[in-house]
């Protein structure tokens, strides 16, 4: 359990919900965190964050930033190295939901959706390669809908969905310094999120289908990332679907 003791970590949306708590978790396990947050209304949360990984004995920071512009994603990273000496691990846990049809989708609805789920997740992982030590470790967050047969979520899984093939990519360009990349699918998680886009029928659907007739939590999913980042170090080029069911391929 010590592997990523003493590591530094960057994790984008890293603030509250999934993110928080791997922040906190990384912090937990001796690993100094760089908290990104995307705007004001989450810097309280940042705070909270970060004052709760110093109170378990590492360095933690907040770095403020839209990572949907590449200029911020390599301030992130930079940032961090300047606070740490180096970064070692980095989480992405940005998203963005939508749930409507195809007929009904703005032009600029899709872009968001794409902006937030796919460029920011392929610069994330591009400034994860240039800037992580060797031996490192990158993970993103996708969705359990990347195997769903299923309406609604067109730009949601559809945008999530290069992020497999970024992955891959990565996973086989970073092999040589032994930095391994994978991808972790949640089903949908019990999170403000994902209530925003379902009506109270659709949601016991969705928890109908999972183990244990529930969503996925957050406390699912965070031992996962520790996971691949320390002891299963070996495992790469994956996306991993955690979601108690919910779909599998």
């Amino acid at each position: 359990m010590s592997e990523i003791t003493g590591k530094s970590a960057v994790v984008a949306a890293g603030a509250k919900n999934l993110g928080g708590l791997i922040s906190r978790s990384l912090a937990q396990r001796g690993v100094n965190v760089a908290v990104h947050y995307n705007s004001s209304a989450t810097e309280s949360d940042a705070d909270a964050t970060v004052a709760e990984a110093e109170r378990a004995g590492v360095k933690a920071i907040k770095v403020q930033g839209d990572l949907t512009v590449p200029a911020n994603v390599e301030r992130l990273f930079d940032t961090a190295v300047d606070a740490f000496g180096g970064v070692d691990i980095a989480i992405n846990t940005v998203g963005k939901v939508l749930r409507k049809p195809i007929v009904e989708t703005t032009e600029a609805e899709y872009d968001s959706m794409f902006d937030i789920n796919a460029k920011a997740a392929y610069f994330f992982l591009q400034q994860a390669g240039r800037r992580l030590a060797d031996n490192g470790s990158v993970i993103t967050i996708v969705t359990a809908l990347l195997a769903a047969f299923t309406d609604g979520y067109s730009t949601y899984a559809g945008a999530k969905s290069p992020v497999e093939h970024f992955t891959r990519a990565a996973a086989k360009e970073f092999a040589a310094r032994g930095i391994n990349v994978n991808n972790i699918g949640p089903g949908p998680m019990d999170t403000p999120f994902f209530y925003g886009q379902e009506t109270p029928e659709r949601v016991e659907f969705h928890k109908s289908q999972g183990m244990g007739g529930r969503l996925t939590r957050i406390e699912d999913i965070a031992p996962l990332v520790l996971f691949l980042a320390g002891e299963g170090h070996w495992i790469t080029g994956q996306t991993v679907f955690a979601n108690g069911g919910y779909t599998t391929r």
